[in-house]
């Protein structure tokens, strides 16, 4: 069963009170196919030790008295003869076993109570009672008396009934309303969709899991690919079946016809707007009058001016039940509706639902509705605008131009997937350079996201040489993405061939620079860039990306940040685990490895989402660091498994080196040298430059001495001693003071320590805890217990408050020898570490007074998932509500 958390909480904890021997009863409703069912067969299933009985109504029986109660009670009726006689020839005569009518049935009550009681008299009892409006309303009458009047007979009864439907009334029963799903539990019931159709299909099903079911199966496979506009229903030649669907047919087909013809123009109207609906009718001929034989038979509810249909696939029975030609002549209703109504968006769509064939003008309205939509950052909205315009363009160069245009937005929206789908319908040869430059773009993003990071560069350097002349204008653009895949790929030679076709280009100057050997001009050229004030994202990107490279990881973080916000801000979606995934990279080189954790996790979720699996790849390496720091190994494996078998056969270079690098570092802390030796060697290979295996050189060189492989570090510490010197950066500078008093003479050691402990102020206290460890193990060794008591507490102190386990092993390890107290010092593992990272950021959240839809908005999960997250870390952390958030943290 997907989701449910609070509802399947609620009846377990029910049948754990019934082997306790008390006694439960529960009312289930809610709308047709929202998973009533689903739970009396959990409650079923959980039934371990637990008699169950079983009735389920069925609406041709309703008028067969106390049949229900009879199907119910016949497995148990052989204990009939403990009841008092009395109570026995009422249950008798109501089962019509004598001969006698029913005078009593108060004593057919008691019976059934006495009844339930005895067959719990061995173990607890579980009663499901489904679709209890098409039972009997005698025996209804009957289980209600008797569930009222349980109390500690180890009884559980549910009862599940549907909201709406004739039959039966269950009155006086304590009640649990079944909602629909929420996304992400919707989301597993169709699988195999890309995600911006999941979302439209979990938004028309409302949540419905029947109804998700139902639609999703009925989808074509056009809209299965994505060609869903904002009216855009299942093709009614798909056909959704099912006996539910058949009903609400049936029932509609039995409405006067022009209550048929309001009903479909309010199926095929997408704004709920009771007043377009019924300007819409009137145009067909319906009036407001011809509402009420619909409203009365319970297939739209009416509140102020919005109408609603009471069931997700009344709707669609409505629309599907309709010849196509009514179908046609709805939607130019709306159409003219939505006009008056100064709605030209939506009016532009029903217009393209009407259409059947090639039609210019309506294509340009569409076009007009995807400029109005870009404008408002709505990517996602302006692709289909685009995509349907291009469906009724006839000129192949127009509508070669509207599916690039579709392309690129659906790429924004972060429908990497989708955006392939639209390259390849593109109609070729393409005479225009700038929709060449443009298709050229999309199909790097392609090429990007799901194949090789050099291809995708290949193919924006190749346009860029093509359309430079007639289209300078474009240039940069082109070459500043493929510079970034390019930096994927962790290809320097390729960086600099990139860069050096436009080196007077201030995104381009950096690499130029800095590849060619000019670090002093590289420097330079990123503090302008800095100054220049950046409007697109990949120029935002790119700044954050080279001040993370040139190691001024603070002035990276706040870049990185700016990227962050501006994705928010401005929709941008497709690029916010880019820069998210930038962010973390900044978080952990400061050594902020709970918030890198935080901000992997969600950009992570937000990658899967979209289905982005090269940020996905890339963002499991940055999320697997923090988690071998802490040293958990399986963890670290797991993660950066599933990452290398993406980046290595599609040449990701920079991601297949983090993968690596993690698992050095996991090995380093837990005392393998060796093994982090082979990995961090590993990792340098897959970058092709001394640059970008700057990250990586304190721990090959701390690995390589650990060994006792000096020599495998000497190289490695040269370079790192001069790029520190070439970059000015205090951090890197403390790194490369570490390494030589690890690597030079010994009598220079202590002064190296000294100074690298100085640079390290106010900078990253995993770092700082590093070298008090080295410098503390030095002093041991050469028997100068104080001080080297002094920097191994200070090590094992910093350790602890960030959760680095094995580094806080052996720093205690070395403090004992060098006979200090090796308790815990200043950590202790707290409830907060119980938490998974989304808990953590959702109860951070919260206790800053963040409502859950607040939080919701931020972290991309519903107000119930955030709910359910909350629900899951109250226990947790020992509190029962929200009030006592910020004291915890606080403390």
């Amino acid at each position: 069963m997907q989701g449910r958390y609070a509802e399947r909480e609620r009846i377990e904890q029910l049948l754990a009170d019934a082997r306790r021997g008390m006694s439960g009863v529960l009312l289930v409703h809610g709308e047709a196919g929202i998973g009533k069912t689903a739970l009396l067969d959990h409650a079923a299933g959980r039934a371990h030790g637990v008699r169950v009985l079983r009735v389920e109504g069925i609406e041709s029986e309703m008028e067969m008295a106390f049949g229900g109660l009879h199907q119910l009670l016949l497995p148990v009726m052989d204990l009939a003869g403990l009841l008092p006689e009395p109570q026995a020839a009422a249950l008798r005569s109501a089962f019509g076993l004598s001969g006698d009518g029913v005078r009593d049935r108060f004593s057919v009550g008691l019976a059934v109570l006495t009844l339930l009681s005895e067959a719990a008299a061995d173990g607890p009892l579980l009663c499901l009672v489904d679709d209890a409006q098409w039972l009997d309303q005698p025996s209804v009458d009957m289980l209600t008396f008797a569930a009222r009047r349980l109390r500690a007979e180890g009884v559980v009864m549910l009862f599940a009934v549907r909201d709406g439907a004739p039959g039966a009334a269950v009155r006086g029963l304590p009640r649990m309303l079944v909602e629909g799903l929420d996304r992400a539990d919707a989301a597993e019931l169709v699988p195999g969709l890309p995600p911006y159709v999941v979302d439209r299909v979990v938004e028309e099903a409302r949540g419905n899991p029947l109804a998700l079911i139902e639609l999703s199966a009925a989808l074509t496979p056009a809209q299965r690919a994505g060609r869903l506009g904002p009216s855009a229903l299942p093709d009614a030649t798909a056909g959704l079946p099912s006996r539910l669907q058949d009903g609400f047919l049936e029932q509609i087909r039995r409405l006067p016809e022009a209550a048929q013809v309001v009903l479909l123009v309010a199926a095929a109207d997408d704004t709920g707007d009771l007043a377009v609906v019924l300007r819409a009718s009137g145009r067909l001929g319906a009036a407001v009058e011809d509402l009420e034989p619909a409203e009365r038979a319970g297939f739209v509810l009416l509140s102020g001016e919005a109408l609603r249909f009471r069931h997700p696939l009344v709707r669609y029975a409505a629309y599907q039940g309709a010849p196509l030609a009514r179908r046609i002549a709805a939607h130019r209703a709306l159409a003219g509706a939505l006009g008056e109504a100064g709605q030209a968006h939506r009016r532009a769509w029903h217009l393209a639902a009407a259409s059947t064939g090639p039609d210019e003008e309506v294509a340009e309205e569409l076009e007009r509705v995807a400029e109005w939509a870009d404008r408002r950052q709505a990517m996602a909205s302006a692709s289909a605008a685009y995509e349907r315009a291009a469906q009724l363009t006839a000129d192949p160069r127009s509508r070669a131009r509207r599916l690039v245009s579709a392309a690129q937005r659906a790429a924004d929206a972060g429908q990497d997937e989708r955006c392939g789908v639209l390259a390849d319908q593109v109609p070729l040869p393409l005479e225009d350079p700038g929709v060449a430059a443009n298709f050229a773009r999309a199909r790097a993003v392609v090429e990007l996201g799901f194949r090789r990071p050099e291809e995708a560069a290949r193919i924006l350097v190749e346009s860029a040489d093509q359309t430079g002349a007639r289209r300078p204008d474009m240039v940069a653009s082109l070459l500043t993405d493929a510079v970034h895949a390019a930096f994927s790929a962790g290809n320097a030679a390729l960086i600099e061939e990139i860069a050096l076709r436009s080196p007077a280009l201030p995104v381009l100057a950096v690499p130029a620079r800095l590849f060619g050997g000019d670090v002093h001009g590289g420097l330079e050229a990123v503090r302008a860039l800095v100054d220049m004030p950046a409007d697109g994202v990949m120029d935002r990107l790119m700044t954050g990306i080279y001040l993370q490279l040139t190691g001024d990881h603070r002035a990276a973080r706040e870049a990185a940040a700016g990227v962050v916000a501006h994705c928010r801000d401005q929709g941008v979606s497709g690029w916010l685990p880019t820069a998210l995934h930038l962010l973390v990279q900044t978080e952990l080189s400061l050594g902020h490895h709970e918030e890198a954790s935080v901000r992997a996790a969600e950009a992570l979720q937000l990658a899967e989402y979209y289905d982005l699996a090269h940020r996905a790849a890339h963002l499991r390496a940055a999320l697997a660091m923090p988690a071998a720091v802490r040293g958990e190994e399986e963890r670290v494996h797991e993660l950066t498994g599933a990452a290398s078998e993406y980046t290595r056969p599609r040449g990701v270079g920079r991601g297949t080196a983090d993968a690596l690098w993690a698992r050095g570092v996991l090995e380093l802390g837990l005392g393998r040298a060796d093994a982090a030796l082979e990995q961090l060697e590993a990792a340098g290979r897959e970058v092709t430059h001394p640059l970008l295996r700057l990250p990586l050189l304190p721990d090959v060189i701390e690995a390589a001495v650990r060994a006792g492989r000096p020599e495998r570090a000497s190289e490695a510490a040269r370079s790192l001693g001069e790029w520190a010197s070439a970059l000015g950066q205090d951090a890197l500078a403390a790194s490369a003071r570490r390494c030589l008093a690890l690597t030079g003479p010994d009598d220079e050691a202590e002064e190296h320590f000294v100074a690298a402990l100085a640079l390290h102020d106010g900078g990253s206290e995993y770092d700082r805890a590093r070298t008090a460890l080295l410098y503390g193990e030095w002093l041991r060794r050469l028997r100068r217990q104080i001080d080297a008591r002094d920097q191994l507490r200070a090590a094992l102190e910093g350790f602890e408050r960030l959760g680095a386990r094995p580094w806080a092993d052996r720093a205690r390890t070395e403090l004992g020898a060098a006979g200090g107290e090796t308790g815990l010092t200043v950590h202790e593992d707290g409830p907060i570490s119980l938490l998974s990272p989304q808990e953590r950021e959702v109860v951070r959240l919260a206790a800053a007074g963040a409502s859950n839809r607040e939080i919701g908005a931020q972290l991309f999960l519903s107000p119930r998932t955030v709910g359910h997250h909350l629900y899951r870390a109250f226990p947790k952390l020992g509190i029962s509500s929200r009030t006592e958030l910020a004291g915890l943290l606080a403390s």
